[in-house]
């Protein structure tokens, strides 16, 4: 590499790409390029999406997402952008708030060849649920919820706006944060909210330090608000949703939840 700063003087290669944000990836490339080098998490190959297709035929939309319009929330570097184009989704509308990840997810849709049915936006998901007329058969709201400061307000506009969704999140497990007071340090107050008519509780969520790396996967603030299971299931109940399937995950902060749900 050059001296130049931003200047590559080398042979163009797809590993230079990833090396505009080496440091700063969390996803590692998919398994069918082991040759590059970025994060170390595989969202390129996520079997959440496969599960979550699969719930979808369960429930009568024969073909999971092939064929579908796709509004998916928070794609981080595109690695779910890329399997639901893979999955021969008709659409993929992707909706991402931080720059840094914004331009991850282009350098991603040059190098793995998504196609030109896949569209990234940079901004932020709730103003643009809030302000958009378009409907989409299926919204992928995967890692985003639990980084909210009004969780419930998120569920609402996905119910308003896609025919069915799959939603993963973590929640808020109080006999995890009773058992584990070092993860469990993140968490402070409980706080009583409303929203749309919907009564429930949120617990505050700080994430410290981890705001000073880069590559940063949360939300807008300092904090977010994290929800129980109970009562996420119960908000997209009031909200219209059901035929829920669900399975749940371990996670370092209690549990990780997979759902799809649709329109009842």
């Amino acid at each position: 590499m050059s001296d130049f700063k931003n200047f590559f003087g080398v042979a163009p290669s797809d590993q230079n790409a990833l090396d505009v944000f080496s440091g700063e990836w969390s996803s590692s490339p998919p398994a069918s390029r082991p040759e590059l080098k970025a994060g170390a998490t595989p969202l390129f190959d996520d079997p959440r999406l496969t599960w979550a297709g699969d719930r979808f035929g369960e429930m009568g939309l024969t073909g999971g997402f092939a064929g579908r319009d796709v509004l998916e929330l928070g794609p981080l570097e595109g690695g779910h952008t890329y399997l639901l184009d893979r999955m021969d989704a008709k659409s993929v509308t992707a909706v991402e708030a931080s720059s840094r990840a914004y331009l991850k997810c282009l350098v991603a849709k040059e190098t793995f060849g998504m196609s030109p049915r896949a569209r990234f936006l940079l901004g932020d998901c709730l103003e643009y649920l809030r302000a958009t007329d378009r409907t989409f058969d299926i919204g992928v709201a995967c890692g985003i919820l639990y980084h909210q400061t009004n969780p419930v307000e998120l569920l609402e506009l996905l119910t308003k706006r896609c025919g069915a969704i799959f939603l993963w999140t973590v929640f808020y497990d109080p006999e995890f944060v009773a058992k584990n007071p070092v993860p469990g340090a993140k968490f402070s107050e409980a706080l009583a909210m409303e929203h749309a008519g919907f009564k429930h509780t949120v617990h505050r969520f700080n994430y410290g330090p981890s705001l000073d790396w880069k590559g940063f996967c949360g939300g807008g603030e300092v904090f977010s608000y994290w929800m129980e299971k109970a009562e996420i299931l119960a908000a997209l109940t009031q909200f219209g949703f059901g035929d829920f399937h669900t399975q749940q995950q371990p996670n370092i902060h209690g549990s990780a939840l997979l759902l799809t749900a649709r329109k009842i």
